[in-house]
């Protein structure tokens, strides 16, 4: 049964890439998994319903917590971090935030920075803040430096040249950051008119891929210094009428010329866009536009 199971899931992964380098050879740039969101968001709903209990020591705890999960598919356990605002009731409806980190870092790497300044805003905002790992990979968008905005050729070498091993990590990143989603969203009564996705760098590219892909969460989105989304090949109307605010430092080097190119692009094709640029690089650039990214979210609030 065992042999049986693995032949499976060797052959779902090979039909898999067949069919994403089928997508990649026709005319439009395609990046990202082939899972089906539909189908992803009710397999994560499962998982919740079968990891939450009432019963639970920390069951909607207020503050800041390190949570973790097991992960069958990844063969793992899986931890994420959630930040319940102090002055949250116990009853009411929460507005959701989803961070998404950046390369070479966790969960916990933009929250601990700046004195825990990205926690202190959730908290004095009132947002239940989430931040998940994403595996080991880049939560399914494998765009990366040079590969930003406009740089087609670039692209297109990146998305073809990425390994089955790599379309692997990348399937159980994206998979990670739904499920964490949907067990929160499961014990919590989160407020799902106001749920908003953001992130940094790779957290960027992330939140383009999973903003458009899974539109149907998000109330508007926040990507920060990572203009990893294409032209062609990308949902670009499933973003229509989202809200979305772009910041950049204007010492980001690689991704800046990108970041203004996306920014005329969007603003050229009467998308719901802001975008500001801050005197930073692609680090420092963060505690700079948080306060105003976290004004931003409330302008947005249903």
């Amino acid at each position: 049964m065992k042999q049986l199971l693995i032949l499976f899931s060797m052959l779902s992964l090979l039909f898999s890439e067949g069919a994403y380098a089928r997508k990649v050879k026709e005319s439009n740039i395609v990046f990202g998994n082939t899972i089906d969101p539909k189908e992803q968001i009710k397999e994560s709903r499962r998982l919740a319903k079968r990891l939450i209990s009432e019963k639970g020591d920390k069951w909607r705890a207020k503050g800041d917590q390190h949570r973790s999960y097991y992960f069958d598919e990844a063969k793992r356990t899986l931890p994420y971090r959630i930040c319940v605002p102090d002055s949250w009731d116990g009853k009411s409806k929460l507005p959701l935030v989803l961070f998404l980190h950046g390369g070479w870092n966790d969960e916990n790497s933009y929250l601990d920075q700046n004195d825990k300044q990205l926690v202190k805003l959730a908290n004095e905002h009132g947002y239940l803040l989430v931040s998940p790992l994403g595996g080991d990979a880049s939560y399914g968008n494998e765009l990366m430096l040079p590969g930003v905005f406009g740089k087609d050729e670039v692209i297109r070498k990146i998305i073809t040249n990425i390994t089955p091993e790599r379309r692997k990590a990348q399937i159980i990143s994206e998979k990670d950051i739904i499920n964490v989603l949907e067990i929160v969203m499961t014990e919590y009564p989160v407020d799902k008119k106001n749920l908003f996705l953001m992130g940094h760098s790779m957290g960027s590219g992330g939140t383009w891929y999973l903003g458009a892909k899974y539109s149907g969460y998000w109330n508007a989105l926040a990507p920060l210094s990572g203009p990893f989304v294409t032209k062609e090949g990308y949902p670009w109307e499933n973003l229509r009428k989202k809200p979305i605010f772009y910041t950049e430092g204007t010492k980001a080097g690689a991704s800046l010329s990108g970041s203004r190119e996306l920014s005329r692009w969007l603003k050229e094709n009467n998308f719901n866009f802001r975008y500001k640029e801050v005197d930073g690089d692609h680090g420092s650039m963060v505690p700079m536009v948080l306060p105003d990214i976290f004004d931003f979210l409330d302008s947005c609030r249903r």
